[in-house]
């Protein structure tokens, strides 16, 4: 089903109805397409605190199951904002300072305060909201926070779980609704598999059913050259590619660089080509021209190609791609930023091995076989999978995890495109915004904490 057609399909089913009771905001009977919403699942805090004071080792919060994107992600990010909207009206929470005493075993105000805090967002549970010490049920709260938040999960109160714990409702409810304007405005038909880029949480899915059975942290496009939102299908694998290098590169990166360093292109192993695909000599072309290149540079594939030994063939109109990511170390959980809008992942190869499951041959190890030997290789896919990179910076997972990312491209404060009229929209999310709590994603906004953005280029890494 299409994005759309969840949006008309909503529209014409029961809404939301909220009662305003004095004191707050009561939910008299709120439905999602139609069917009740389902009663929370038991608090994951609370095991995670009885295992911490049994002294039992708490393994890493797992893989999310869940999809980033499916059919129901629209109505459950109207659901959330209907929600926070509920805490805005009681006051929002109040901010937190970063304090020595906010540590496990600490006592004190701040802990107080930060148990509160905790406790307004659910991630910990209200009946041990109170008391002053930072104990086994506030660091797994912590912990949980940070999972939501896309930080490490140590449980500890660090400079950048402060900054997200002190990001204002408000902030939080437009994050909720840029992200819903943008899933509204996608036209994406689902498959029994396909894959989600969520640009802002820097991962790639692999979605089988309803469950996503891989994911990957990816490297996206810097703030100059962002990566774009898109909806394609892949449609085949290369193995060993070469690279033609985009006209706005050459201009902006390539140029200027064998402008200062004559031995750049034999360095990184391009090669220039006329109007016909023929091999020119670099000495031939006049380097310090302003005129449109009428020339071409392509990479050779190799270890040093920009596009690693692997891509995949994604059809689209920005000429974006997912490809193999050539650093010697992955991407870590902040933001890897490269210089241009493709996607790049460090596990590509077992990416690959996923998509081609159904191509008889192409395992994990024949995959690393064919591209040890160096040719290059083109391998259709039997049956196209669907992809989707989208900007989410608030969702909701289908267990009702409100999950939040920074803003990488500051769009959750610009205005969005026209496209959609107001009979397009999801009647849940019109009747968010109907009740006075909601605002536009296209309001001003005060400067949101955000984490430190590491912007690198993958044109010299020598």
């Amino acid at each position: 089903m299409r994005i759309i057609d969840v949006a008309l399909a909503t529209r014409a089913r029961t809404p939301i109805v909220v009662a305003l009771m004095l004191g707050g905001i009561f939910f008299a009977g709120a439905q999602l397409g139609g069917a009740a919403v389902a009663p929370p699942a038991p608090h994951p805090a609370q095991a995670a605190a009885q295992q911490l004071e049994a002294g039992q080792a708490v393994a890493p919060t797992p893989t999310f199951p869940d999809p980033t994107f499916d059919e129901g992600t629209a109505q459950r990010i109207a659901a959330a904002m209907l929600s926070y909207s509920a805490i805005q009206v009681r006051g929002g929470w109040r901010p937190l300072q970063q304090s020595t005493n906010m540590v496990p075993g600490a006592m004190g105000g701040e802990v107080a305060l930060l148990r509160q805090r905790l406790a307004v967002t659910e991630d910990l549970p209200a009946e041990v909201a109170a008391g002053e010490v930072y104990d086994a049920a506030v660091v797994a709260a912590v912990r949980h926070f940070q999972a939501r938040h896309g930080l490490a999960e140590t449980g500890t109160i660090s400079p950048q779980t402060l900054a997200a714990l002190n990001v204002p409702v408000v902030e939080r409810l437009r994050q909720l609704s840029a992200s819903l304007d943008r899933l509204a405005a996608m036209d994406f038909k689902f498959g029994q598999r396909y894959v989600v880029v969520n640009l802002p949480g820097a991962f790639a899915e692999a979605v089988e059913g309803e469950t996503v059975v891989r994911r990957y942290p990816v490297a996206i496009g810097n703030s100059d050259r962002p990566s774009p939102t898109l909806t394609t299908y892949i449609t085949a694998v290369n193995l060993n590619p070469a690279w033609s290098v985009p006209l706005a590169i050459t201009k902006n990166d390539i140029i200027p660089r064998t402008r200062k360093d004559p031995g750049y292109l034999a360095r990184m192993h391009m090669r220039v080509l006329d109007s016909n695909g023929a091999d020119r000599d670099p000495k031939t072309v006049d380097w310090n021209s302003n005129r449109t290149p009428n020339f071409t540079i392509r990479q050779d594939p190799g270890a040093w190609n920009a596009l690693g030994n692997l891509r995949v063939t994604m059809p689209n109109v920005q000429t974006v791609f997912l490809h193999e990511l050539n650093r010697n170390e992955p991407p870590d959980r902040g933001y890897q930023i490269e210089s241009s809008g493709c996607a790049a992942l460090s596990q590509m190869r077992d990416f690959a091995s996923w998509l081609l499951q159904d191509a008889p041959g192409w395992a994990h190890n024949e995959i690393d076989a064919a591209i040890a030997k160096g040719d290059q290789t083109e391998i259709r896919l039997p049956h196209k999978v669907p992809v989707a990179w989208i900007y989410l910076t608030g969702w909701v997972t289908r267990s009702g995890l409100i999950q939040f990312r920074d803003d990488v491209y500051n769009r959750d404060s610009m205005a969005e495109r026209p496209l959609l009229a107001d009979t397009q929209r999801p009647n849940i999310l019109t009747a968010a915004r109907a009740s006075g709590f909601v605002l536009q994603s296209a309001e001003s906004s005060p400067a949101q904490p955000t984490s430190e953005i590491k912007e690198t280029s993958y044109l010299d890494r020598q």
